[in-house]
């Protein structure tokens, strides 16, 4: 594995050099600064409480498992 630094910009990426292959490389980009594209509306692990979504879905009689599973479905 061989790890390269570089910069995300306008749709490309570019490396901090080039790399020789004659042949597709698999790779896993990671974006090191927070994304400016983040949904603003979007929940943050430090805003969640496990007590307070306990307290809103105290009367809640679903199930979790069937509501994901009937999510999913409507998207496919």
């Amino acid at each position: 594995m061989l790890a390269l630094n570089g910069i995300y910009h306008n749709g490309k990426l570019i490396l901090e050099k080039e790399i020789a292959s004659d042949k597709p490389i698999k790779v896993i980009v990671t974006f090191v600064e927070e994304s400016l594209t983040e949904e603003k509306d979007a929940l943050q692990l430090n805003q969640f409480s496990f007590m307070e979504a306990r307290r809103l879905l105290k009367d809640y009689k679903g199930s979790f498992a069937d509501e994901v599973t009937e999510e999913r479905r409507e998207e496919i």
